[in-house]
């Protein structure tokens, strides 16, 4: 829990030293099993959210009942429905309300038009080579601190 500078505790405001809690969808299990182990060495995340699949992830964003999400890191190259059209069906439903403070695309894509097309979507923070590193990690939470979230 983050404290006001008073000396008391604000309900559900994220401590600025962590990464609240984070969301990671990428279809490749060993990617995912592999971000769990940095993530938790880390010690930086409150909660982790893994989906392997971009619909569960959008349908877990739009359940009312579920808790706001601070950084999700978004793979562009998965089945079914790829990070890309995630954002855009993310746009479409919650236009300016779809509020997660930071979003990092993830790849292993070199191509320069991918990378121009994260650029097109305002919340797309970031773009990484994968793997995730602490250093992303570190990246993400300044993002977020200077965000004020």
């Amino acid at each position: 829990m983050a404290h006001d500078g008073t000396g008391s505790s604000v309900p559900g405001a994220r401590d600025p030293d962590r990464l609240g809690r984070v969301m990671i969808v990428d279809d490749d299990s060993f990617d995912l099993k592999m971000y769990r182990r940095i993530i938790g060495r880390t010690g930086l995340v409150d909660e982790l959210l893994a989906f392997t699949s971009a619909e569960d992830a959008l349908a877990y964003i739009a359940d009312p009942g579920t808790a706001k999400v601070d950084l999700l890191f978004l793979d562009i190259n998965m089945p079914r429905m790829t990070g890309f059209e995630f954002m855009e069906e993310a746009c479409r439903l919650y236009g300016p309300d779809f509020r997660i403070p930071v979003i990092m695309m993830l790849t292993t894509s070199i191509s320069p038009d991918d990378r121009e097309r994260a650029a097109s979507f305002s919340p797309i923070r970031d773009y990484l080579n994968k793997p995730i590193s602490e250093e992303h990690l570190l990246r993400a939470r300044d993002m977020l601190n200077d965000l004020g979230t």
